[in-house]
């Protein structure tokens, strides 16, 4: 079966709109979502936020290797190489701290 062209514009249309759906939440120049996670690299200062996957991840505070975040109204601490903190239905895992940025991943579970 051959596609017209219409229904190939349609079909490429659609493709794009559920690849976007599926990034949802990525929409800060601070948020890199791949297929099933997305990087947050936020300011360290105290306002710093970003929105990402549905919730909203707040810079509370850090020191070397230990960041405290808001996320989606909870309370975590990341330490740089353990294992991701569950919130919200999400992994939330530290990936650097320097002394102007916190990085960090977070996952749908």
């Amino acid at each position: 079966m051959v596609l017209k062209p219409t229904r190939r514009v349609a079909a490429a249309l659609s493709s794009a709109a559920l690849g976007l759906a599926f990034l949802s939440g990525c929409s800060s120049d601070n948020v890199n979502c791949g297929i099933d996670q997305c990087t947050v690299t936020i300011d360290r200062e105290v306002n710093a936020s970003a929105s990402v996957l549905g919730v909203e991840a707040k810079f509370v505070s850090a020191d070397a290797n230990t960041v405290t975040l808001d996320v989606a109204g909870e309370q975590i601490t990341l330490t740089k190489g353990q294992q991701a903190v569950q919130v919200a239905g999400l992994a939330v895992s530290l990936d650097s701290v320097t002394g102007d940025t916190v990085s960090f991943q977070v996952a749908r579970n």
